[in-house]
């Protein structure tokens, strides 16, 4: 289990990520991104082979996770459950903004 700021990053066997999930864009710099930062712009960010599903991310080759205002993380190959940090609001719960 990983985790960089507000970001959790749990490796799953291949058999338990759903069938049929479709592929989001990378960003305009060529970047996988886990998620943006609201307030400062900065972003929890992959670059060379992968694909993020909504929820999961699949690193053939492994990969290294980057911020401006967090230590890299090396990844191994694989796949994984990304789950935001959330945190309560009187009546709801939001995602915690970066």
């Amino acid at each position: 289990m990983y985790r960089q700021g507000d970001i959790l990053i749990m490796p799953v066997p291949e058999a338990s990520v759903p069938p049929g999930l479709v592929s989001e864009p990378r960003d305009h710099k060529g970047r996988i991104v886990l998620a943006l930062g609201e307030a400062t712009g900065h972003a929890h960010a992959l670059h060379g082979p992968g694909t993020l599903y909504p929820g999961y991310l699949h690193l053939p080759e492994g990969g290294r996770l980057v911020h401006e205002e967090h230590a890299t993380i090396p990844l191994p190959k694989g796949w994984f459950r990304i789950i935001r940090q959330r945190e309560y609001v009187p009546g709801s719960f939001r995602v915690v903004a970066d």
